[in-house]
């Protein structure tokens, strides 16, 4: 059985592990993220939602996940 590889990742400044070739989809899936009501940064920039499928993540890719609030 092969082990798998480990990568760190910073997930809002705090350091993840996570399988190397991780998907950011995979990422906001396992920590339960409602998309919805967030906007995502990888590595400074905002990332369009509809690619998350598509980015694989790197040894020491900073995440950002920004809640809205309503409020008034």
């Amino acid at each position: 059985m092969k082990k798998k590889i480990k990568i760190k990742i910073k997930l809002n400044g705090k350091t993840k592990n996570v399988d190397k070739n991780s998907k950011l989809s995979n990422i906001i899936k396992n920590f339960k993220i409602p998309l919805k009501k967030v906007a995502i940064e990888l590595n400074e920039e905002i990332v369009d939602k509809k690619k998350l499928n598509k980015i694989s993540l790197k040894t020491n890719d900073k995440i950002e996940i920004v809640h809205f609030i309503g409020g008034g």
